[in-house]
């Protein structure tokens, strides 16, 4: 499943974020990964979670995003959730482009039973209606 904390900024997606990630922590059997541009959670996120910079590994754009997310799963397979802050920082404003990206994560995240969640900082009437087809805003 994929969904989408959408809202522009200081509307409070990041601490409705780390909520879910906290509480997600405690329900998961398994591994939960938080997915940040820069180290902006590290003290408001539980230390169970699994935090990830993308500028660490120089991660800028959906292919590499994806190719990022892929080694995640493959190498995981105790994964339940994948959290992703600042979406359009680390993927870019092609909003398109971000639209087959969640297509192609739907189907992963259905094949290998994770969930993920995306905070996305535009108004929702701007967004593709193709981004709704495969998540659901929460």
């Amino acid at each position: 499943m994929i969904s989408l904390i959408i809202g522009n900024k200081g509307s409070g997606k990041t601490k409705r974020l780390i909520a879910l990630i906290n509480e997600a922590v405690e329900k998961s059997d398994g591994t939960v990964v938080c997915i940040e541009k820069s180290p902006l959670l590290t003290y408001e996120v539980t230390h169970k979670a699994r935090l990830i910079e993308t500028e660490r590994f120089a991660v800028e754009g959906c292919d590499a995003f994806y190719g990022m997310v892929c080694g995640i799963i493959a190498q995981d397979h105790d994964l339940t959730e994948v959290f992703v802050d600042a979406t359009f920082k680390i993927v870019g404003r092609d909003y398109d482009e971000f639209a087959a990206l969640i297509n192609k994560l739907s189907k992963i995240s259905e094949e290998a039973g994770v969930d993920f969640v995306f905070t996305v900082s535009e108004d929702m009437d701007k967004l593709p209606e193709a981004l709704f087809a495969n998540a659901k805003v929460i």
